[in-house]
């Protein structure tokens, strides 16, 4: 009996002192949902990170929140903080977004070994108010967000550990000569809505982050194309900036690009083969000055080329030839804001047999004055089997093809 009573007072007592630890939380805040500004990321199976060990009771910030059934993690975001607080040794996940930091100090990450994400996104944070190497000495970090800052140039140095990086919406304007040596790993760059001019990517060398799969460079100042990029690169993100040709064979070094964005720039013409890749599946030049139609992919299936100059739509320069034996694969086309007068003639059903939809909604035929097809929406004939696959898909709404015209989201998932 003298025994049960020591294990029951024993086990009373380690109760007593995990409620003491969270007995000031408010437990009405509810951590079951994402956090804001946090994208699903999935773990290269390749990278292996050390386990940390775990304190009992478990370590945490007094500002912030470490769920117990997510002990890795340490939440500390919509809390109008103004420094970062010291961050336990175990903790991999760390979430301040949201908040009034300006400065990125290295002391709270001094014993952050562990750490795999940051996310310091909607902060207050400049370039000169992170210590030199913060980042760098975190040798298991693979994400970090900082976007929505007031960064002037790219944080450098970074780990080479890290995969993705998140930049958009600061002011970022210049590329230090060697902002991007160090992060081979790199999958995915993000420096959307900054103020990166061309000058600003010249001489910078993206061929050799031999792994980067995404690059998003939209809401820049860019006139022309982005210099050398990697051949690894299947998403690009180019809209709304003032780009204005594309080189003839721009695209040869690039193969895998399977979603390319160039809407809202200055395109007018667009040289034969230009998109002559293998992989591509949506290409997207709404909003632009074109004034004929190009080469289409064979693999292409979704094709934006609303708000240009088009008044005809000639099938054969999308498609010089028929192959029986590898058909097209287009299946939306939206053209909608042109000049078109006339349907797109029917020989386009023989060159892209597996064509669905065709936008063609309002022209812009005469100055000031919006005119509309007889056929606003084109939809092709389909049989039983394909009805039931299409069902889903029978009452386009402007929702609809706004959801389609964000089909390739500038944070791809």
């Amino acid at each position: 009996m003298g025994m049960l009573s020591l294990l029951s007072a024993i086990h009373l007592l380690c109760a007593a002192t995990v409620f003491c630890q969270y007995e000031d939380y408010d437990f009405e805040d509810d951590y079951d949902r994402e956090p804001d500004d946090q994208h699903p990321y999935y773990l290269n199976p390749n990278t292996q990170a050390e386990v940390p060990h775990f304190p009992f009771p478990v370590e945490c910030a007094r500002e912030c929140f470490c769920p117990p059934s997510f002990p890795l993690s340490m939440y500390c975001d919509h809390r109008k903080l103004k420094t970062i607080p010291n961050i336990p040794r175990h903790v991999q996940q760390l979430y301040l977004q949201n908040n009034d930091i300006e400065a990125v100090p290295a002391r709270p990450f001094t014993n952050a070994t562990f750490l795999r994400e940051i996310n310091l996104s909607h902060n207050r944070i400049k370039f000169h108010m992170i210590d030199q190497g913060v980042f760098a000495k975190l040798s298991n970090l693979v994400q970090l967000h900082l976007q929505h800052n007031e960064l002037e140039e790219f944080p450098f140095p970074l780990p080479r550990s890290l995969e993705r990086l998140l930049l958009g919406f600061n002011k970022i304007s210049r590329l230090s000569g060697n902002a991007l040596e160090g992060i081979p790993n790199l999958t995915m760059l993000d420096l959307c809505s900054n103020f990166l001019e061309d000058s600003a990517l010249k001489g910078k060398s993206f061929s050799n982050m031999k792994n980067l799969m995404q690059l998003n460079l939209c809401n820049n100042k860019l006139q022309t194309m982005p210099p050398d990029l990697p051949s690894s690169l299947m998403y690009l993100s180019l809209e709304n900036n003032s780009i204005s040709y594309i080189p003839e064979n721009y695209f040869n070094r690039l193969p895998k690009i399977i979603a390319l964005r160039m809407s809202h720039n200055n395109l007018q013409d667009i040289p034969p083969k230009t998109f002559n890749l293998p992989n591509l599946l949506e290409l997207n030049l709404g909003h632009n000055k074109l004034k004929q139609v190009f080469y289409i992919p064979r693999s292409l299936q979704h094709l934006y080329i609303e708000d240009n100059d088009i008044e005809t739509i000639n099938v054969t320069l999308m498609c010089p030839s028929i192959e029986a034996m590898t058909t097209n694969q287009l299946t939306y086309i939206r053209v909608d804001q042109n000049k078109l007068t006339t349907p797109i003639s029917t020989y386009a059903l023989f060159c892209f047999p597996h064509l669905r939809t065709i936008y063609y909604g309002e022209q812009n035929v005469n100055v000031n004055k919006l005119t509309q097809l007889r056929t606003p929406v084109f939809r092709r004939f389909l049989t039983p089997e394909e009805y039931e696959e299409e069902d889903d898909h029978d009452h386009e709404t402007e929702e609809d093809r706004e959801a389609e015209d964000h089909y390739f989201h500038p944070y791809f998932q």
